[in-house]
């Protein structure tokens, strides 16, 4: 498995989505039953509005010259929530092809317009992305993981993403299930706003016990669901393991999770001054090469973030 996946770009940075979920349920209205988004690609006004999101993504990255990783609709598509959603484990194997053909559409557009361009899976948590995981095994979770994870490997997926985790067990086990099938796979945590997984740990010693457990397997690390002002006191915490941090999303406000789900409508912030921040982020932490947004942010947001990052490379590149 390569544990250096998508390559680094020489003064290129890669974008990635937005809160995607959140712009889908509070911006156009659309349910999404069990926060799942890729039913709606049977609902022909909704692939509409998603294909529509997803080329505003694609309009950021070629606006500012920077790459793209993008990932798709099948955070949900694993066995357990699929049964939840009324899928027969034939029908959600359909259903992620779909989910990375779109994806695979959505690049094919945009050939010759924005390059560097990387499809990724997105594997979500067995049980609940705000809550510890549960007593799940690492063994459980390879098992488990490995159903959504050898689907994927039958797409054009260029590699998968662990998103949302938030113990050290899970993540152990989805990368095992990505190391045997050859699958590129980096891990997010998602942190409290004290700056720890809900199971305990702090990020430094999620990433350390989950490296030491997989050999170093998985191709990065990275945090998302949390404010700049929330997760940045995490990486306060110095040593090598920020190395192996590539990618951040952060949420558009400052807000507990679970308060900010609640709200029922989007909070999308100020995004020119989510876009400084991530740019003060990237300048302390130049290896963090893979930035986007999560819940109430959207192109605007993006758009600060890549205007900010590119000012920093070009700043660093002329010496000032």
């Amino acid at each position: 498995m390569l544990t250096t996946f998508p390559p680094r770009l020489d003064g290129k940075f890669y974008l990635t989505e937005g809160g995607t979920e959140t712009e889908i349920l509070y911006k156009w209205g659309f349910e999404l039953p069990e926060f799942a988004m890729f039913p709606l690609l049977d609902n022909p006004e909704a692939d509409a509005v998603i294909r529509n999101m997803y080329r505003r993504y694609f309009d950021v990255a070629q606006a500012h010259d920077t790459g793209l990783v993008i990932i798709g609709h099948d955070y949900r598509a694993s066995p357990d929530w699929g049964a939840k959603l009324g899928y027969s484990p034939e029908q959600l194997a359909q259903m992620q092809h779909r989910v990375i053909r779109f994806l695979a559409d959505m690049r094919a557009e945009y050939e010759g317009r924005v390059t560097d361009v990387y499809i990724a899976g997105c594997i979500g948590p067995r049980g609940d992305a705000y809550g510890s995981g549960g007593a799940i095994t690492a063994t459980q979770a390879e098992e488990y993981h490995s159903v959504q994870m050898s689907t994927l490997k039958e797409t054009e997926a260029d590699m998968a993403i662990a998103l949302t985790f938030n113990n050290v067990p899970e993540a152990v086990g989805v990368i095992r299930a990505a190391e045997a099938l050859g699958m590129p796979l980096g891990v997010s945590l998602t942190l409290t706003t004290e700056g720890r997984l809900r199971s305990g740990p702090s990020l430094r010693e999620a990433v350390e016990a989950i490296d030491e457990k997989t050999g170093g397997a998985a191709a990065w690390f990275g945090t998302n669901c949390a404010h700049p002002l929330e997760f940045t006191p995490a990486l306060a915490d110095v040593g090598p393991w920020l190395e192996r941090l590539r990618y951040v999303r952060p949420n558009a406000v400052r807000m507990e999770q679970i308060a900010l789900c609640k709200l029922g409508h989007l909070e999308d912030g100020d995004p020119l001054e989510l876009g400084r921040q991530m740019g003060e982020v990237a300048r302390r932490h130049p290896q963090m090469d893979i930035l986007g947004g999560c819940c109430g942010t959207d192109e605007r947001h993006l758009g600060e973030i890549a205007k900010n990052i590119n000012s920093m490379l070009g700043a660093v590149a002329s010496g000032r």
